[in-house]
């Protein structure tokens, strides 16, 4: 076996505990701007969509490079899986400083354009956290391909330092600036954008190390090579493209929620944020598996693929049983972290106890899709995954929400719906793993 339960442990643990960090921070964030009112919060969640979708496609990107690494190595091809990181830091960062310039100068627009007619107060805030943050868009490219290249060598130790460096930087940086300085959504802004620059600093700094397997050698890593490029954009555009356009799904609802008013508004932001500790572990095995998964199909072994696959899975639903349990049982007093008005808060605990239920089916609509995209079927991925959001989480949520009177909870019933689809065809993709020809490097 490619990969002893030894190896597996070191993984995912670094992994997890970055998960839990980024969750954290993303909590401790929104926690700490509604000391500002909901006015705040509701403009950082409108925000925060968009910033989704920024991060959801460089990640995409970022997992191109991590397959493309991971099939190398597992062909034990150190060379190329070295060219493969500088092509995936001038990919990613060419991408990310064009998001950031496009963000800067039609701020104002893309918030109109998305959210439309929101509250003056809720929009001068976005503005303010929208144009701070969009700096930081490719810093946090490196870091995360920096982070996607040490996965992909099998360690995530050192991107989960940097993740500590990262958030402490953030959390100390918010409590100076909103507590100490009163500075309102800039206090929330400037130490994310602060936090992101060092991580990249440090990120570049280690990635150069003789000792790793892959590292950057020198500048002529970053000369563009069109067949490398092309592999990582291969998984990276149709896995950015599926992400990309199921953000925009998730910001037409937030659009939609949005029509609520901002006491839905905020319900909605709260549940959301509580809501990503319950995809912790998906999230991270998920990650491990690119790695996994990448190496076996690079050495040919699919059968070790699909057996780890399977024990990743039951791992994943090991984690949500303890997790999911908690957050039904204790969504009132983990909603009561946040200060909401009463009708925010009963709303965000009727959603979290929903969402704890319907995790059950989440591993296999989500977790289950990386061990494809590893093998280089993103376009099957990207298909069933566009389709399935605009025709059940999209359309269905506004029948519900609009037709069938069903509130805020439409949104989330059109989620689930949208999760059973997916899981459904993911999983009869999965049985006949290993019996069809997988596309390759070559």
């Amino acid at each position: 076996m490619l990969f002893s339960k030894k190896d597996l442990t070191k993984l995912l643990i670094p992994l997890i505990i970055e998960q839990l960090l980024a969750v954290a921070v993303g909590m401790v964030d929104v926690a700490m701007v509604s000391v500002v009112g909901e006015n705040a919060v509701s403009g950082v969640s409108l925000v925060d969509s968009i910033t989704i979708l920024i991060i959801q496609l460089l990640s995409a990107l970022a997992t191109g490079g991590a397959v493309v690494s991971s099939q190398y190595l597992g062909q034990k091809n150190t060379r190329k899986a070295c060219q493969s990181a500088g092509q995936l830091i001038l990919v990613t960062t060419v991408a990310s400083a064009a998001l950031a310039l496009i963000s800067l100068l039609f701020n104002y627009q893309i918030l109109s354009l998305v959210f439309g007619n929101v509250e003056a107060e809720v929009m001068t805030d976005a503005m303010i956290y929208f144009r701070i943050t969009a700096v930081s868009y490719p810093f946090l490219a490196v870091y995360n391909s920096c982070a996607a290249l040490y996965r992909s060598m099998g360690n995530s130790k050192v991107s989960m330092f940097v993740s500590l460096i990262m958030n402490g930087i953030n959390i100390a940086g918010n409590s100076i600036c909103i507590f100490a300085l009163h500075m309102g959504v800039e206090g929330v802004a400037y130490p994310t954008l602060i936090s992101r620059v060092a991580a990249a600093v440090i990120m570049m700094f280690l990635i150069q190390s003789p000792k790793n397997v892959i590292r950057i050698n020198s500048l002529k890593d970053f000369a563009p090579h069109r067949k490398m490029i092309g592999s990582i954009l291969g998984v990276g555009i149709p896995n950015g493209l599926e992400n990309s356009i199921f953000q925009i799904g998730k910001l037409t609802l937030q659009s939609l929620v949005s029509s609520l008013g901002t006491t839905a508004i905020a319900g909605y932001a709260v549940a959301c944020n509580l809501a990503t500790l319950e995809y912790l572990p998906g999230n991270a095995i998920g990650l491990g598996l690119i790695t996994v998964v990448g190496r076996c199909v690079g050495a040919g072994e699919y059968q070790q693929a699909k057996q780890y696959t399977k024990k990743l899975i039951l791992l994943n639903y090991a984690f949500l049983a303890v997790i999911c349990t908690a957050m039904f049982f204790g969504s009132n007093l983990f909603v009561g972290i946040y200060s909401l008005s009463p009708e925010a808060a009963a709303g965000a605990c009727e959603m979290i106890m929903a969402h704890s239920v319907a995790m059950i089916i989440w591993p296999i609509a989500f977790t289950l899709a990386n061990t494809l995209r590893a093998s280089f079927d993103a376009k099957f991925t990207m298909c069933i995954s566009v389709g399935s959001m605009w025709i059940f989480r999209v359309f269905l949520a506004y029948i519900f929400v609009t037709k069938l009177n069903m509130g805020i909870m439409g949104v989330w019933y059109g989620m689930f719906l949208d999760w059973i689809f997916r899981a459904a065809a993911f999983l009869l993709r999965f049985r006949t793993y290993g019996k069809r020809r997988l596309p390759d490097l070559n």
